[in-house]
């Protein structure tokens, strides 16, 4: 099998593939009380789907009972250079590195197709199934078991030589690949920097992260609003986080010169102005779909109170007064109350005259109350 094994990895490694491991599929019974007791804490937030069907997630052959092996790959994106602005001068938002280009769903599948190829044409009958980031599958826990990393306080699958800044996609098959290489060791030692630098402490001893509080959840995953004491946290994030990789001292070996990617800092005022069409044309083939218009505006109206840079205050105030969603429009008011000053204040009483949501007026309330003045009854 070793011959079976190179021959795919090599076909992996030309596909640009960084890692490539085997394991033998079996049940995860050892997870189980943990993955339970973090459901059991409601960890998941609102991803409803992490909790449905949790034995398909702990044993894949549930999946498909033919299924021996799995196939880990890891695919590499580049570490974010970032440009040296100050954000809250310039009214720029954060984007997480893996976001930028192309939605990497599709272009690490077809990679993972060509991988697949080789695999049918050394055994033609093989039966498999292929994930990126997809289906009931813990991608980390099958890429430790196949031996290309170890899984860190971060909770993100680490490699000595390549850090975290890579994609993880598995390919299911009812080949039989042989025996299981020893497991990669755990190099994380007494190193808590992700812990202590998470700015929301999503982060916990034990290897648990809870996704209510991490950044990367609140500003894809969450539907409805971010929670008040939370927003003044997320800084100028407004699609996902990179915090815990920055400050992992395994990135600093995996970093490679790239040019500045502007497009990971976008100017906010700019994004708060896409209606439905602009968002689509903009994002539909790229990771930020994922959050959707509402989700991303809601998210750039964060950033900018965050700024508290008066500079914001034209753009969020016609947003509170143009736009449909009510959602959008809570959080510009929060905003506007962050930023705070005569021009903000008289915005939010000009707005609470006429805003028709309950939501959005009891939002605009307390802006008013926290920029020290209320002039009008919520109700």
């Amino acid at each position: 099998m070793a011959d079976l094994r190179q021959e795919i990895a090599s076909s992996a490694f030309a596909e640009g593939f960084i890692l490539c491991g085997f394991a033998s599929l079996r049940a995860l019974a050892e997870r189980r009380a943990f993955y339970e007791s973090w459901l059991g804490q409601g960890c998941h937030g609102e991803m409803a789907y992490l909790a449905r069907d949790p034995e398909r997630r702990l044993d894949p052959r549930l999946l498909d009972p033919r299924l021996r092996s799995v196939i880990s790959l890891a695919y590499p994106y580049q570490p974010p250079r970032l440009p040296p602005i100050d954000w809250r001068q310039e009214l720029r938002g954060r984007i997480a590195a893996y976001a930028l280009g192309p939605d990497y769903h599709l272009y690490v599948a077809e990679k993972m197709r060509a991988v697949v190829g080789t695999l049918l044409r050394l055994r033609p009958s093989a039966v498999f199934r292929l994930y990126v980031d997809t289906g009931p599958v813990l991608e980390r826990e099958w890429a430790l078991r196949a031996g290309i990393g170890w899984i860190g306080k971060n909770t993100n699958l680490l490699n000595r030589s390549h850090g975290s800044y890579f994609f993880l996609g598995e390919i299911f098959t009812d080949v039989d690949f042989g025996d299981d290489l020893p497991p990669y060791r755990n190099y994380c030692g007494r190193c808590e920097r992700c812990l202590n630098l998470c700015p929301t402490g999503a982060l916990r001893s034990g290897y648990v992260m809870d996704a209510r509080l991490c950044i990367s959840y609140l500003t894809i995953e969450l539907r409805g609003p971010n929670p008040r004491e939370l927003r003044s946290k997320l800084g100028n994030w407004i699609f996902g986080c990179d915090v815990c990789q920055e400050v992992c001292p395994w990135n600093k070996v995996s970093k490679r010169a790239v040019e500045t990617a502007w497009e990971l800092m976008p100017f906010l005022p700019d994004l708060l102005r896409l209606d439905e069409g602009e968002f689509s044309r903009r994002f539909s083939r790229t990771a930020l779909k994922r959050a959707k218009r509402r989700g991303l505006l809601r998210n750039v109206a964060v950033a900018l109170g965050n700024s508290q840079n008066p500079r914001a205050i034209p753009a969020l105030t016609s947003c509170l007064e143009q736009e449909k969603d009510a959602l959008i429009r809570a959080h510009a008011a929060w905003a506007l109350g962050r930023i705070g000053g005569a021009q903000a204040r008289e915005a939010l009483i000009r707005a609470l005259a006429r805003e028709p949501d309950k939501t959005v007026r009891q939002e605009i309330v307390l802006a008013l109350e926290e920029s020290g003045s209320c002039q009008a009854n919520p109700i």
